[in-house]
Formats: structure tokens, sequence, C-alpha cells
């Protein structure tokens, strides 16, 4: 026994006996702390580590929760333990951030009814607000976007896009809002087609896109926004008639000139020259805001405010192949016209017979009030009746962008970074009344690799320096240590 004492009193039996109490400690301090963590909400417990971050939630989601009014639920038709963890971690977060969304788990195996309840299909978020009486369905398969192009080179679809938050946010906003904008696309003049990533933008905001061709009908009452899309030939007499119409009695219009120049155009120059812009020949170079020293593809100095500057950050915008104008009075002097993007003072109309350097507009917005007075309150010579109240107020808008490449994919799909589609989405909003462009891309799933493209020192330095000193480091310690 005097032995067994003598061996607990000895200086290394002290220290093990310390290092093992030490090690229990720190288990129990774990153990317990999992067991704290383990009762917060999952919407605390997951935090973003992706690279692309897709759970990071964009303001223009959180105002649009934070301003909820009506109960939204969203059933969720899946097996839960069988769901794919980023859509389960996106839905607790998402849901987390407004205590008027409820969301329910519904296992279509155990309760297969419920897919007929619901009219809906398995793997699926049926979102519904009990108050509008209004629902609609987003798939798992819209969420996790699939890439099938390379279905045709490997045999298998990869991961493009994590496309959460565009969803929910554009189901909330349906479920919860009365409003639903009308686009009318006017085709007949060669107008180009808008892309995949363009259409699904537009639906996200819930407007209804449809074609009109100004030859065979006239503008609809429903028409909320006329646009034309990179007309390579020109109004007809009526058609301009029409157009003018339809703005001097309160209408939108937006247009984004494509290859032709609006010079070419005559009757589409008239009336953009009637609201204060006047089109300039040529293609417009800019030698200090160009992509790599080309000066045809140019980031344009933005000035917008407002609607126009909504979820505009960098302010970083490429146009290639632009035309431009110049801001002159108008036809009236109840037009207000303003430019929101410009060339710098570096800026060039560049035609055959030679180059003009100045400040051109890019994109521009005239607005002008409209007063009519009812058809009741008046005499049939027109003379005014003297009924102030009858008057009404409307609100024209012509928007012109001078380049189509502001939404063309080999820009908006290459550089992912920039904001031309937020620009255009904005553009189109501002025309109407109450609403905010909540359409948001999805997030890329690609892979990200650590590459260094341009090995200077300092990269050098990073490679091989740093570990070189920790090394040599390393072995004087380790050859003092062996000395001693």
């Amino acid at each position: 026994m005097e032995k067994v004492k003598k061996l607990f009193r000895t200086t290394g039996t002290k220290q093990g006996a310390f290092s093992v109490g030490a090690t229990a400690v720190v288990i129990a301090i774990v153990v317990v702390a999992n067991l704290i963590i383990g009762q917060l909400p999952e919407k605390y417990r997951n935090i973003d580590v992706s690279s692309t971050k897709i759970y990071e939630i964009s303001d223009t989601s959180r105002d649009l929760l934070k301003g909820l009014n009506q109960d939204v639920t969203m059933t969720v038709l899946a097996v839960k333990d069988e769901t794919d963890d980023r859509i389960t971690t996106f839905l607790s977060k998402y849901a987390g951030l407004s205590g008027k969304i409820k969301v329910k788990w519904v296992d279509p195996v155990l309760h297969p009814s419920a897919l007929t309840q619901y009219n809906a299909g398995e793997n699926s978020i049926v979102v519904s607000c009990e108050d509008t009486g209004k629902s609609t369905t987003v798939s798992f398969s819209d969420i996790i976007v699939q890439d099938m192009s390379s279905y045709y080179y490997t045999g298998s679809a990869s991961e493009s896009g994590f496309d959460g938050e565009g969803q929910l946010t554009s189901a909330v906003n349906y479920v919860t809002s009365d409003v639903r904008e009308t686009i009318y696309r006017t085709s007949g003049h060669g107008e180009s087609a808008f892309s995949t990533t363009i259409s699904d933008l537009m639906t996200k905001n819930n407007y209804n896109v449809s074609e009109l061709n100004m030859m065979m009908s006239e503008i609809p009452d429903d028409c909320d926004l006329l646009l034309m899309y990179a007309p390579a030939t020109d109004l007809s007499s009526d058609e301009k008639t029409m157009v003018e119409s339809y703005l001097g009695a309160g209408g939108k219009m937006m247009i984004l000139l494509g290859d032709t120049n609006a010079t070419e155009l005559p009757n589409l120059s008239a009336i953009m020259k009637a609201y204060g812009m006047e089109p300039v020949d040529g293609y417009i170079a800019d030698t200090q805001r160009s992509y790599q020293g080309n000066a045809y593809f140019i980031f344009p100095q933005l000035s917008v405010s407002g609607d126009l500057a909504k979820g505009i950050s960098s302010g970083m915008v490429l146009l290639g192949n632009a035309h431009g104008m110049s801001l002159v009075d108008a036809a009236r002097d109840s037009v207000s016209t303003s430019s929101f993007m410009d060339t710098s003072n570096g800026g060039y109309a560049v035609t055959e017979d030679g180059q003009t350097q100045g400040t051109y507009t890019l994109g521009a917005v005239a607005t002008e009030s409209i007063s009519s007075d009812d058809a009741d309150s008046q005499s049939a010579d027109g003379a005014d009746s003297g009924n102030a109240d009858s008057t009404e107020t409307a609100e024209s808008r012509l928007t012109v962008i001078t380049s189509a490449s502001l939404i063309d994919p080999q820009i908006t799909d290459t550089f992912t970074t920039l904001e031309n589609t937020t620009l255009f989405m904005n553009a189109v909003t501002a025309n109407f009344d109450g609403v905010q462009n909540i359409s948001i891309e999805p997030k890329s799933l690609s892979v990200e690799y650590n590459t260094v493209q341009h090995a200077g020192l300092f990269s050098l330095l990073v490679i091989f320096g740093v570990p070189a000193v920790l090394l040599i480091g390393g072995f004087v310690v380790w050859f003092r240590r062996r000395k001693a």
C-alpha cells in the first residue's frame, strides 16, 4: 500500500492525473455545449461556409419578408430525411426571417392523398396564402438547377445553380400580391427574343409577357408596358401614330436599340426626339471606360436613383456595340428627360466618315404628366365644363437604352458579377407604381478552383517563401532540442 501511495506522489503521476482531469473537463464542456446548441433553432445552427454563399439571403428578400402582412404557408411534399440538405437548410433560414411564414412537412409516402389535395407532385413546395386565396408550386428541380447541356457530352446532367431564394421570394410575392403587370413585347420589326435568363426573371417578378404585332392589332387597354427589343426595321406610319397616341394617353414604353441605328429608323427616331432624345450616327466607343482596351465594349457611367438604383452596388454594367444619343429640347415643355447611363468624356461616335468626340447618352428616361378631362365634364365642342374634380392625371414614360447587349446572354451569362440584368429589371419595374424588382438570379454551383494566373513576386513568396521559412524554423528548433 505504501508503494502505491508513493507511486501517486511522483511528479509524472501528478502531471498525468492533471492531464486526465483537464481532458475530462474539456470533454464535459464540449458535451454540454453541444446539448445547448442542439436546442437552438435550426436557422442559428447552420453556418454558410459554401464558396458561393448559397444560403445568403439578399436585402430584396429580407425587405419583402419584413413587410409581410399576411400569413404564408410553405407545405413541403417530401420525406424530410431524404431531402437534399441544401434545400432543408435554406428553408429553415428563409422561414426564420419572418414570423408570418410557416413551414409544414408532409410525407407523401405516408399521406399519398396529399399530392391530390395540393395538386402538386412529390418533392415540391406549395406556397399558399389563405388571405388572398392564391397558391403556387415550386419544384425541387427549380431550386437545384441542372445543366442539361452537359448531358450531351458526359451522359449525366450536372448541377449548375441554386435558386432557393429566387424561387421562394417570387412565390411569396405572387401569393401575397394582387398586382400582376402585363407587358407587350412588339414583333414584326425583326426584334430579338428574350434569353432564358431574362424570361425567368420576368416570370419571377410575376410579369405577364405577351407578344404584340401592331400591324395586326392595336395596343390593348391592359398594356402596362410596351417593350421593343432590338428592332431591325422601322415602325410604319400607322404604328408610329398608334405609339404616339398610347404615350399621349399616359402609356409606358421601353426601347432597347439593336445593331440598327435609330437614325436609320426615322419613325422610331422621331418618337425619341419628341421626348428629348436625339440619336447620333455610328457606334459609340469609349477610350477611358472600356473592357480590356476594346473601346467598343463600354462600362458606362451610371447615375441612377430611386427604383433604378435598387440592388445596384458595384455599378459595373457592360455594353457592346452601343449606339448613342444626345439630350435635346423635347417637343413639349411638359416633357422631362434625364440620363441614367453615359460614356465618359472620352467617348466617340464612330462612322465610316470619321469620329466625333464627346459625352454620349446610352440610357435615358423621359416622363410627362398627362391631364385629361372626363368626357362627361366636357361639351360636344370640347369646352371645359368647369368640373375640376373630373380631371385625371397620368404619367407617360419613355425609356431608351441604346444597346440590346445589356441583356445579351453572351454578356450576362459570361460575366455573372456584372449588374446588367439588375439594371434592366429595375428599368422595367420603374414603369409600375407600387411594384419592386424582386427577381433574383440563381447562385452558381460550379466548382471554383484556386489558380495563380500571374505568378508575381508576392505569389512566389506565398507559395515557396512561407513554407521554406516554416521548415527552416522547425529544423532549427528540433536541432537545438536534440543537442540539449
